[in-house]
């Protein structure tokens, strides 16, 4: 398993992540709909080129497996495979996350409880919750630091 930061991305590669981030919110984010999904997956070509630092774990065929989104201290983006889920990956891009750009936040929809656990096995716990996400749609968030361990 490969992890790097990306600045050249490609419509190739943006195509490659969007196929990572489809699998990955199909398996985890059952709280939205097919339609919400559709709707969505139109602005996560735009995020993807805008977010400051793209890091990108390869699998062993050298392609995407999983990829994050880092501005600043937050992690504004993570996203595995569902093939790829399970194995750690996730892990390693925390860990590669924390020590390369100090990542001390993240925000989760509330009802995805997979990723509440997971951030708090990695060291996160709640300090705010909204009732509507950043967009404004009825999707309560949970604000997450990282507690030095």
């Amino acid at each position: 398993m490969k992890i790097y930061e990306v600045s050249d991305r490609t419509p190739a590669l943006i195509q490659q992540l969007l196929e990572v981030w489809d699998s990955a919110v199909k398996a985890t984010h059952l709280f939205l709909s097919d339609d919400e999904i559709t709707n969505i997956k139109k602005y996560v070509p735009q995020a993807i080129r805008d977010i400051p630092h793209l890091v990108i774990a390869e699998d062993e065929d050298k392609l995407p497996a999983a990829f994050m989104g880092v501005d600043e201290e937050k992690l504004e983006m993570l996203f595995v495979s569902n093939m790829q889920r399970g194995l750690g990956i996730g892990k390693r891009l925390i860990q590669h996350g924390t020590a390369a750009y100090s990542i001390s936040e993240v925000a989760v929809n509330e009802q995805n409880p997979l990723a509440k656990g997971f951030y708090e096995h990695m060291g996160f716990q709640v300090y705010k919750r909204t009732d509507f996400d950043e967009q404004g749609a009825p999707y309560p968030l949970l604000y997450m630091k990282r507690v030095p361990q």
